[in-house]
């Protein structure tokens, strides 16, 4: 009994430090956010005119953290880019995953059968204004992980409400910037959803930068 009185208290802390049954906010500290909702594979693609060596730091305003990322990102990536978007010689984009408060609008989308997705996908991210490798890279990611569901509520977040959470800083701005995540949501009910209004993108001259990304609960 005596043991039990001393090592008891030590058992106390170990739990309190090692994960025991508390709940965490997303504070502004980039290494906690546990309890924050995940991006997952936002791809960033760029395209400047011509070759240029680029800083790109990804920052959280209302706390968060990357959780995964190729290349590797430690405070920041630092990069050489081709006009043709090719990056350090080896990449198509800059991949990352992070976690981040919830604050994603669920009110304006469209409700789309399992069967039509990748149709339906291809077209909204032409109309929203990516292009044929940004889309193809899309499906192949997202299409074999959207099957537990025979439709799916599919909630647009564009650059306006990402921006919220996850913001983008360049050491050389880009001349057009076009952010898009979705928000899956399973589904039973065929019930439609409100449409929101497509502004399309168009790509012009000078440094030109697309990301997309989703969540999925």
């Amino acid at each position: 009994m005596k043991i039990f009185r001393v090592l008891w208290p030590l058992c106390s802390l170990f739990l309190l430090l090692c994960g025991g049954p508390q709940l965490q906010s997303c504070i502004k500290d980039e290494s906690s956010c546990d309890t924050c909702i995940e991006s997952r594979k936002p791809n960033i693609y760029l395209y400047p005119q011509e070759e240029l060596n680029l800083k790109v730091k990804v920052s959280f305003p209302r706390g968060g953290h990357i959780t995964k990322s190729i290349p590797e990102y430690g405070n920041c990536w630092n990069v050489k880019v081709e006009p043709s978007g090719l990056i350090d010689d080896e990449y198509s984009f800059l991949f990352y995953e992070s976690k981040q408060p919830e604050v994603w609008q669920m009110e304006l989308g469209w409700t789309v059968p399992k069967h039509e997705l990748t149709s339906f996908f291809r077209d909204n991210l032409q109309q929203y204004g990516f292009n044929g490798r940004e889309i193809e890279d899309f499906l192949e990611y997202w299409i074999p992980i959207l099957i537990d569901f025979e439709m799916y509520h599919i909630y647009p977040q564009t650059s306006e409400i990402i921006e919220q959470v996850v913001q983008l800083d360049f050491s050389k701005e880009p001349d057009q910037l076009l952010r898009l995540f979705y928000f899956f949501e399973g589904t039973t009910s065929a019930k439609g959803l409100e449409a929101p209004e497509i502004s399309h993108f168009e790509r012009g001259d000078g440094f030109v930068v697309t990301e997309w990304g989703g969540m999925y609960e």
